[in-house]
Protein backbone atom coordinates (compact mmCIF):
# COMPACT_ATOMS: atom_id res chain seq x y z
CA UNK A 1 0.00 0.00 0.00
CA UNK A 2 1.29 3.53 -0.95
CA UNK A 3 0.82 6.37 1.44
CA UNK A 4 1.12 10.08 1.03
CA UNK A 5 2.77 11.19 3.82
CA UNK A 6 0.54 14.70 4.35
CA UNK A 7 -2.59 12.75 3.73
CA UNK A 8 -1.21 9.80 6.30
CA UNK A 9 -0.40 12.81 8.84
CA UNK A 10 -3.89 13.84 8.36
CA UNK A 11 -5.56 10.47 8.86
CA UNK A 12 -3.69 9.20 11.83
CA UNK A 13 -4.64 12.41 13.88
CA UNK A 14 -8.37 11.35 13.00
CA UNK A 15 -7.28 7.59 14.22
CA UNK A 16 -5.44 8.99 17.30
CA UNK A 17 -8.66 11.07 18.10
CA UNK A 18 -10.90 7.59 18.01
CA UNK A 19 -7.99 5.74 19.72
CA UNK A 20 -8.04 8.12 22.87
CA UNK A 21 -12.28 8.13 22.30
CA UNK A 22 -12.18 4.63 22.88
CA UNK A 23 -9.65 3.96 25.25
CA UNK A 24 -10.14 6.67 27.69
CA UNK A 25 -13.37 7.43 26.58
CA UNK A 26 -14.47 5.26 23.63
CA UNK A 27 -14.84 4.67 25.41
CA UNK A 28 -15.55 7.29 28.47
CA UNK A 29 -18.20 8.44 26.97
CA UNK A 30 -20.25 5.52 27.74
CA UNK A 31 -20.11 6.62 31.57
CA UNK A 32 -23.23 9.33 31.05
CA UNK A 33 -26.28 7.14 31.87
CA UNK A 34 -26.38 7.91 35.41
CA UNK A 35 -30.06 6.04 36.58
CA UNK A 36 -31.36 4.99 40.28
CA UNK A 37 -31.84 1.61 38.66
CA UNK A 38 -29.18 -0.84 38.07
CA UNK A 39 -29.65 -3.13 35.42
CA UNK A 40 -27.56 -6.08 35.34
CA UNK A 41 -23.90 -6.74 35.62
CA UNK A 42 -21.06 -8.28 33.44
CA UNK A 43 -18.24 -11.03 34.01
CA UNK A 44 -15.04 -10.09 35.96
CA UNK A 45 -12.28 -10.64 34.70
CA UNK A 46 -13.74 -9.34 30.85
CA UNK A 47 -11.45 -8.36 27.81
CA UNK A 48 -12.68 -6.62 24.94
CA UNK A 49 -10.54 -6.20 21.32
CA UNK A 50 -11.62 -3.94 18.78
CA UNK A 51 -10.10 -3.28 15.44
CA UNK A 52 -10.46 0.54 14.63
CA UNK A 53 -10.49 1.26 10.64
CA UNK A 54 -10.45 4.36 8.62
CA UNK A 55 -12.70 4.16 5.23
CA UNK A 56 -12.85 0.09 5.64
CA UNK A 57 -8.97 -0.10 6.65
CA UNK A 58 -7.53 -1.24 9.70
CA UNK A 59 -5.85 0.93 11.21
CA UNK A 60 -4.45 -0.53 14.61
CA UNK A 61 -6.27 -2.57 17.63
CA UNK A 62 -7.73 -1.56 21.30
CA UNK A 63 -8.45 -3.46 24.06
CA UNK A 64 -10.29 -3.15 27.51
CA UNK A 65 -9.75 -5.19 30.10
CA UNK A 66 -11.52 -5.31 33.94
CA UNK A 67 -10.13 -7.43 36.67
CA UNK A 68 -9.91 -8.20 40.42
CA UNK A 69 -7.21 -6.77 42.20
CA UNK A 70 -7.03 -7.64 45.69
CA UNK A 71 -9.47 -5.14 47.34
CA UNK A 72 -9.44 -3.04 44.01
CA UNK A 73 -10.77 -3.00 40.53
CA UNK A 74 -8.48 -2.46 38.19
CA UNK A 75 -9.28 -1.59 33.99
CA UNK A 76 -6.61 -1.52 31.71
CA UNK A 77 -6.65 0.26 28.33
CA UNK A 78 -4.51 -0.27 25.48
CA UNK A 79 -4.11 0.84 22.24
CA UNK A 80 -1.57 0.03 19.08
CA UNK A 81 -1.41 1.30 15.76
CA UNK A 82 -1.37 -1.20 12.84
CA UNK A 83 2.44 -1.91 10.95
CA UNK A 84 1.56 0.13 8.10
CA UNK A 85 0.57 3.17 10.05
CA UNK A 86 3.43 3.14 12.81
CA UNK A 87 5.79 3.49 9.81
CA UNK A 88 5.06 7.50 9.80
CA UNK A 89 2.74 7.57 13.27
CA UNK A 90 3.26 5.18 15.86
CA UNK A 91 0.63 5.16 18.39
CA UNK A 92 1.22 3.22 21.63
CA UNK A 93 -1.18 4.15 24.13
CA UNK A 94 -1.72 2.77 28.01
CA UNK A 95 -4.44 3.64 30.39
CA UNK A 96 -4.88 2.05 33.78
CA UNK A 97 -8.02 3.09 36.42
CA UNK A 98 -8.09 1.59 40.02
CA UNK A 99 -11.57 1.65 41.53
CA UNK A 100 -12.51 1.39 45.75
CA UNK A 101 -15.42 -0.81 45.91
CA UNK A 102 -18.67 1.02 47.28
CA UNK A 103 -21.72 -0.44 49.03
CA UNK A 104 -23.96 0.90 46.28
CA UNK A 105 -25.47 -1.95 43.81
CA UNK A 106 -23.22 -1.19 41.71
CA UNK A 107 -20.81 -3.56 39.92
CA UNK A 108 -18.50 -0.82 40.17
CA UNK A 109 -16.60 1.66 42.74
CA UNK A 110 -15.39 4.73 42.62
CA UNK A 111 -11.93 6.25 41.05
CA UNK A 112 -9.03 6.05 43.41
CA UNK A 113 -6.24 6.59 41.00
CA UNK A 114 -6.66 7.41 37.00
CA UNK A 115 -3.10 7.26 34.81
CA UNK A 116 -3.00 7.90 31.27
CA UNK A 117 1.05 7.43 29.39
CA UNK A 118 0.31 7.87 25.26
CA UNK A 119 2.80 7.97 22.72
CA UNK A 120 1.26 9.52 19.50
CA UNK A 121 3.74 10.40 16.53
CA UNK A 122 6.63 12.67 18.52
CA UNK A 123 3.99 13.58 21.03
CA UNK A 124 4.26 12.15 24.59
CA UNK A 125 1.60 12.06 27.71
CA UNK A 126 2.17 10.78 31.01
CA UNK A 127 -0.55 12.47 33.56
CA UNK A 128 -2.01 11.21 36.35
CA UNK A 129 -4.85 12.06 38.90
CA UNK A 130 -5.36 10.72 42.60
CA UNK A 131 -8.97 10.73 43.33
CA UNK A 132 -9.98 11.73 47.20
CA UNK A 133 -13.99 10.98 47.06
CA UNK A 134 -14.76 12.00 50.43
CA UNK A 135 -13.25 15.19 50.12
CA UNK A 136 -14.31 15.83 46.80
CA UNK A 137 -11.13 16.80 45.27
CA UNK A 138 -8.81 15.73 42.81
CA UNK A 139 -5.30 16.15 42.48
CA UNK A 140 -3.54 16.02 38.69
CA UNK A 141 0.11 15.65 38.09
CA UNK A 142 2.01 15.83 34.70
CA UNK A 143 4.51 13.10 35.09
CA UNK A 144 6.75 14.80 31.77
CA UNK A 145 6.79 18.29 32.88
CA UNK A 146 6.11 17.99 36.72
CA UNK A 147 3.07 20.56 36.78
CA UNK A 148 0.55 19.69 39.62
CA UNK A 149 -3.10 20.96 40.31
CA UNK A 150 -5.33 20.20 42.78
CA UNK A 151 -9.31 20.61 41.84
CA UNK A 152 -13.10 20.61 43.02
CA UNK A 153 -14.89 17.50 42.14
CA UNK A 154 -18.64 16.81 42.54
CA UNK A 155 -20.19 13.66 44.03
CA UNK A 156 -20.21 10.58 42.21
CA UNK A 157 -17.54 11.67 39.69
CA UNK A 158 -15.87 9.65 37.07
CA UNK A 159 -12.69 9.35 35.25
CA UNK A 160 -12.58 8.73 31.88
CA UNK A 161 -11.98 5.21 31.74
CA UNK A 162 -14.13 3.84 34.74
CA UNK A 163 -17.54 5.12 33.87
CA UNK A 164 -17.81 3.08 31.01
CA UNK A 165 -18.05 0.45 33.67
CA UNK A 166 -20.44 2.11 35.57
CA UNK A 167 -22.77 2.59 32.67
CA UNK A 168 -22.91 -0.90 31.65
CA UNK A 169 -24.91 -1.52 35.59
CA UNK A 170 -27.57 0.85 34.74
CA UNK A 171 -31.20 0.61 32.82
CA UNK A 172 -30.83 3.23 29.31
CA UNK A 173 -33.92 4.62 28.46
CA UNK A 174 -34.13 5.34 24.95
CA UNK A 175 -35.42 9.04 24.19
CA UNK A 176 -34.19 10.63 27.33
CA UNK A 177 -30.81 12.46 28.03
CA UNK A 178 -28.44 12.88 31.27
CA UNK A 179 -26.19 14.91 32.22
CA UNK A 180 -23.03 13.80 34.06
CA UNK A 181 -19.79 14.89 35.26
CA UNK A 182 -16.61 13.84 34.71
CA UNK A 183 -13.11 15.15 35.67
CA UNK A 184 -10.91 15.04 32.77
CA UNK A 185 -8.33 17.47 31.41
CA UNK A 186 -7.82 19.22 34.86
CA UNK A 187 -11.57 19.63 34.64
CA UNK A 188 -15.31 19.00 35.48
CA UNK A 189 -17.18 18.37 32.98
CA UNK A 190 -21.03 18.26 32.51
CA UNK A 191 -21.92 16.11 29.28
CA UNK A 192 -25.31 15.53 27.49
CA UNK A 193 -25.83 11.95 26.25
CA UNK A 194 -28.52 11.37 23.79
CA UNK A 195 -30.47 7.91 23.98
CA UNK A 196 -31.42 7.47 19.93
CA UNK A 197 -32.70 4.59 19.31
CA UNK A 198 -32.59 0.70 18.95
CA UNK A 199 -30.82 -1.00 15.78
CA UNK A 200 -29.95 -4.89 14.96
CA UNK A 201 -26.14 -4.61 13.79
CA UNK A 202 -23.70 -7.16 11.94
CA UNK A 203 -20.63 -7.61 12.99
CA UNK A 204 -17.67 -9.91 12.65
CA UNK A 205 -19.27 -11.54 15.60
CA UNK A 206 -22.20 -11.42 14.46
CA UNK A 207 -25.26 -9.58 14.72
CA UNK A 208 -26.80 -7.69 17.84
CA UNK A 209 -30.02 -6.26 19.13
CA UNK A 210 -28.67 -2.87 20.66
CA UNK A 211 -28.80 0.81 21.59
CA UNK A 212 -27.14 3.63 19.55
CA UNK A 213 -26.36 6.78 21.92
CA UNK A 214 -24.42 10.08 21.00
CA UNK A 215 -22.91 11.94 23.42
CA UNK A 216 -22.40 16.06 22.99
CA UNK A 217 -19.10 16.38 24.17
CA UNK A 218 -17.53 19.80 25.24
CA UNK A 219 -13.93 18.86 27.00
CA UNK A 220 -11.14 19.89 25.21
CA UNK A 221 -9.02 17.01 25.95
CA UNK A 222 -9.65 13.20 25.04
CA UNK A 223 -13.04 14.50 24.17
CA UNK A 224 -12.40 16.87 21.66
CA UNK A 225 -14.97 16.42 19.42
CA UNK A 226 -14.09 16.21 15.08
CA UNK A 227 -17.71 15.34 14.81
CA UNK A 228 -20.57 13.65 15.97
CA UNK A 229 -19.94 10.38 17.67
CA UNK A 230 -22.15 7.28 18.13
CA UNK A 231 -21.69 4.27 20.15
CA UNK A 232 -23.73 0.71 19.80
CA UNK A 233 -24.08 -0.99 23.10
CA UNK A 234 -25.87 -4.29 23.26
CA UNK A 235 -29.44 -4.31 24.17
CA UNK A 236 -29.36 -6.54 27.37
CA UNK A 237 -27.85 -6.29 30.76
CA UNK A 238 -24.13 -6.61 29.92
CA UNK A 239 -24.32 -3.32 27.37
CA UNK A 240 -20.96 -4.89 26.14
CA UNK A 241 -19.59 -1.60 23.31
CA UNK A 242 -19.70 -3.85 20.04
CA UNK A 243 -19.37 -0.35 18.16
CA UNK A 244 -18.12 3.11 17.93
CA UNK A 245 -17.98 5.24 15.10
CA UNK A 246 -17.07 9.04 14.24
CA UNK A 247 -17.30 10.95 11.20
CA UNK A 248 -14.34 12.96 9.94
CA UNK A 249 -13.62 14.98 7.03
CA UNK A 250 -13.35 12.13 4.46
CA UNK A 251 -15.30 9.21 5.70
CA UNK A 252 -15.34 7.78 8.94
CA UNK A 253 -13.43 6.06 11.98
CA UNK A 254 -15.31 2.74 13.29
CA UNK A 255 -14.07 0.77 16.18
CA UNK A 256 -15.76 -2.62 15.98
CA UNK A 257 -15.70 -5.27 18.24
CA UNK A 258 -14.06 -8.20 17.06
CA UNK A 259 -13.24 -10.98 20.15
CA UNK A 260 -12.94 -11.30 24.05
CA UNK A 261 -14.18 -12.71 26.94
CA UNK A 262 -17.31 -10.98 28.21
Amino acid sequence: MTVDLKSGEKMNRKFSFIRRYLCSSVLGVLIFFLSPLTAGSFSIPEKLVYDLTWTGVKAGTATLEINNDKDLLKIISTARSADWVSVFYTVEDRIESKLSRTRTTSIVGLPQNYRIKTREGRHRRDNEVIFDIEKRKAFFINHIDGKKKNADIEENTFDPLSCLYYVRTLKIETGKSVFVNIFDSKKMWNVEVQVLRKEKIETPLGSFDTVVIKPLMKSEGIFNRKGDMYIWLTDDEKHVPVKMQTKVAVGSITATLVSGTY
